[in-house]
């Protein structure tokens, strides 16, 4: 099995609250940054799922805060993609700073909705597949 597609990010000093930890709100800024990521590494841009009628969309996440993170922590965020034979996916995510360190998990249900009938498409990843220049950052 080949590694999850990751970003790395390194976290402002504007991105902290007053306690000087990354905003909390701001971890899910990250994991939606490395989604879109990698989205744009398999070729997938919003202008190419709005001319073929569809867009992601977040059913549900799930945010667990491991560590803190504070101004200048550079940060791999991982994307890694679950697929089942139904009209959505899982998507697990990492945030983890240099030495290993895990700061937080997000984990998520997402769809792909035609944007025209406003409803799931059956077997996104097939959608995704047609879409993609290259699929590999999907584990497809």
């Amino acid at each position: 099995m080949s590694e999850p597609f990751s970003v790395l990010v390194t976290v402002r000093g504007y991105e902290t609250d007053v306690q000087g930890h990354l905003n909390q709100s701001v971890y899910l800024n990250y994991a939606e940054h490395a989604r879109w990521s990698l989205l744009q590494a398999a070729g997938i841009s919003q202008a190419r799922l709005v001319s073929h009628g569809v867009g992601p969309v977040a059913l549900e996440t799930t945010l667990s805060f491991r560590r803190e993170l504070l101004a200048g922590d550079e940060v791999e965020v991982t994307c890694d993609f679950e697929w089942s034979d139904g009209k959505t996916f899982r998507v697990h995510q990492l945030i983890r700073k240099t030495d290993g360190t895990v700061a937080a998990e997000v984990t998520g249900v997402g769809g792909l909705m035609d944007l025209k009938a406003r409803k799931l498409v059956a077997r996104p990843q097939e959608r995704f597949k047609e879409l993609a220049d290259d699929p590999s950052p999907f584990g497809l």
